[in-house]
């Protein structure tokens, strides 16, 4: 036959193909188990992935709401960001407030002497170490400043050891020579700054700054603070002191000068509220296309059908109901508990939420304030479907975390399995091969014993060979 390969010399059969016939035959029904096998636990194990990487997507957006004032649509606002800017959380209430500010919060700052040789004088020229003592707020800190240490090496010491206390050395230089600058990060009334020790550095240092208290008036009402950032004046919002209100003539510095007032206001912004929904509508919209895409059926163009990964799977049924409940619950103290007075709904054909503009204007002119508490706090829909999901987003306990490893699981089996029945068909072929070669083998001997018995004989019936 044209294209074929004799392999039985003795025998002129195939034995090649004989063997390989007998181990395919013993090898497709389990290899094709494996394979199917394989092929499930990899889909599955890749669809779950997905489903996990969206609903980690999914809960960390809760979060982000649920710290943020997505849903309160409040904002803040000053008249004039150059005195006061100011942030609204969601714990704040609209009103508008009046702010004066007539002194900043300030740092003590202390100025060693001039050293004419720069950073790189050395400021112990001693060959033992000496001690110089910072005292902040009446607490002191040692720093051992080394034989033959330089201006720029107590900087950096200063620096390192100290800098998570509240402490913070700098260089300054000009035409003279470098000094040792020393901040304190602590402000306010009472933090003041002094050197001592056997360095040497605190001999004709200077007072660059004396600590100073915010001093401001909201509403009339005078307030102290050690900082600039205020929190706390006002619930739900946060000041920063940016400079002293200008005085009314311009230029009046007497104690008791007329100063601008900064309006600081906290309003409802529809808008921003919109925002909210909509995101917390993109958010859940994303997580259920996600599943949907691993559990759907697909119709083909033949009218047969094509099944994801996980469609029927019920974990995926208990995951999407268990979301869906939580979003069609009431919530909230508010008049409106749900979000489809809000014109929030599910379309019946997709599953996925989508926002109705009129219906939103219409209630969120009257009903704004209740969107928060439907979305905000323990009983809130943020709060509970986080809650809802917790017993699926499990890092190792979950049940899709638990799921994944038993894949993982019976991938290594099937990796295995695979392993053996090779091994095995390696066995079986060198063993019908050592058989079918022997065969070959007694068929050349017989075949040569024939020719020779065949050569005898019609030597002994030949004429020529009689006569």
């Amino acid at each position: 036959m044209a294209g074929s390969t004799v392999s039985g010399i003795g025998s002129n059969i195939d034995t090649q193909a004989i063997v390989k016939s007998l181990v395919d035959a013993e090898k497709v029904p389990k290899q094709t188990q494996i394979n199917t096998a394989s092929q499930k636990a990899t889909t599955t194990l890749s669809s779950i992935g997905k489903i996990q990487a969206a609903l980690d997507a999914f809960r960390g957006a809760l979060d982000t709401m649920s710290t943020g004032n997505s849903f309160t649509g409040l904002t803040g606002s000053s008249s004039d960001e150059k005195v006061a800017t100011m942030t609204a959380s969601n714990t704040a209430s609209n009103g508008s407030f009046r702010l004066i500010v007539t002194q900043l919060a300030q740092a003590s700052k202390l100025s060693s002497t001039t050293f004419s040789a720069g950073a790189n004088a050395v400021v112990n020229a001693t060959d033992k170490p000496t001690t110089l003592t910072i005292t902040q707020s009446g607490k002191g800190y040692d720093l051992s400043v080394p034989a033959g240490a330089t201006l720029q090496q107590v900087r950096d010491s200063i620096n390192t050891q100290f800098g998570t206390s509240g402490l913070s050395a700098n260089i300054q230089t000009d035409a003279n020579g470098s000094r040792l600058i020393l901040t304190s990060t602590t402000m306010g009334t009472g933090s003041d700054l002094t050197l001592s020790g056997t360095s040497g550095l605190d001999v004709g240092a200077t007072v660059v700054d004396d600590p100073t208290d915010a001093l401001y008036s909201i509403d009339g009402v005078n307030s102290v603070s050690k900082s600039n950032n205020i929190e706390g004046a006002l619930s739900g919002v946060n000041i920063k002191l940016v400079s002293v209100s200008a005085t009314v003539p311009a230029g009046d510095v007497s104690p008791d000068a007329t100063r601008n007032a900064t309006l600081i206001t906290v309003s409802t912004n529809n808008a921003a509220l919109k925002s909210g929904v909509k995101g917390f509508v993109d958010t859940y919209n994303a997580l259920m296309t996600a599943m949907t895409a691993e559990t759907k059926v697909t119709t083909n163009l033949d009218g047969s059908t094509t099944a994801a990964a996980l469609t029927g799977d019920s974990s995926m049924r208990a995951l999407q109901n268990a979301i869906r409940n939580e979003f069609n619950k009431l919530s909230g103290t508010g008049t409106f508990k749900s979000l489809a007075q809000f014109g929030v709904g599910t379309s019946s054909t997709t599953g996925m939420l989508a926002l109705d503009d009129k219906k939103w204007d219409a209630a969120v002119k009257t009903n704004a304030a209740d969107i928060s508490s439907m979305f905000s706090g323990k009983t809130g829909m943020l709060a509970r479907m986080k809650s809802a999901t917790d017993d699926y987003a499990r890092a190792s306990t979950g049940v899709l975390a638990t799921r994944t490893a038993s894949l993982s699981d019976t991938l290594k089996d099937l990796s295995k399995d695979q392993a053996t029945l090779d091994e095995r068909m390696t066995l079986l072929t060198s063993s019908l091969s050592a058989k079918y070669n022997a065969m070959d083998t007694l068929v050349a001997q017989l075949r040569q014993q024939s020719t020779s018995v065949m050569t005898t004989l019609n030597a002994l019936n030949n004429p020529k060979t009689n006569n």
